[in-house]
């Protein structure tokens, strides 16, 4: 039986630390599933085809890496697929709270799923998201928080006044 772990997250946009996790958690499993969230009430910078596309060209000939879409619980994605395991990155004490509690009602609605939890490392602590997406729209420094190819097109939908 091939071993498969499930990566779910937004993506909105990838970073340098969720690429580390998926190389890192590649390395363990047969197959990794990058799941993009499609979720309809949250408000995303790219739409979910762009952020696939996106982690799909950070991972371009890893064949045990692939990306897919999906709206909905990610423990019905994983019956559907057969996966074994759910991948949760980790960068500090708040993560660990929220992912816990994530962990622990997946364990309610499927046992038979493991949630495998992966500590960033310290030089991508501080990476998120989030925070990319702030400085974006400051004009801030994106070099080494994003993948190269992603930059201009993050600084066109944030901060199209920068050169």
């Amino acid at each position: 039986m091939s071993k498969i772990a499930v990566y779910p997250g937004s993506f909105d946009p990838i970073t340098i630390g969720h690429i580390d996790i998926i190389q890192r958690v590649s390395k363990l499993y047969d197959q990794v599933i990058v799941l993009v969230s499609d979720a309809g009430d949250k408000n995303y910078l790219f739409n979910s085809s762009e952020r696939a596309d996106y982690v799909r060209k950070c991972f371009e000939g890893q064949k045990n890496i692939q990306v897919d879409i999906h709206r909905g619980l990610t423990i019905d994605y994983m019956r559907k697929k057969n996966a074994q395991v759910i991948v949760r990155g980790l960068r500090a004490v708040a993560d660990f709270e929220y992912e816990g509690t994530l962990a622990n009602m997946n364990y309610r609605l499927a046992p038979e799923i493991e949630t495998f939890m992966v500590f960033s490392r310290p030089e991508y602590y501080f990476i998120s998201s989030r925070g990319v997406k702030e400085l974006a729209k400051n004009g801030g420094e994106l070099k080494g928080l994003v993948p190269d190819f992603l930059i201009s097109d993050l600084e066109k939908k944030l901060n199209p006044k920068k050169p």
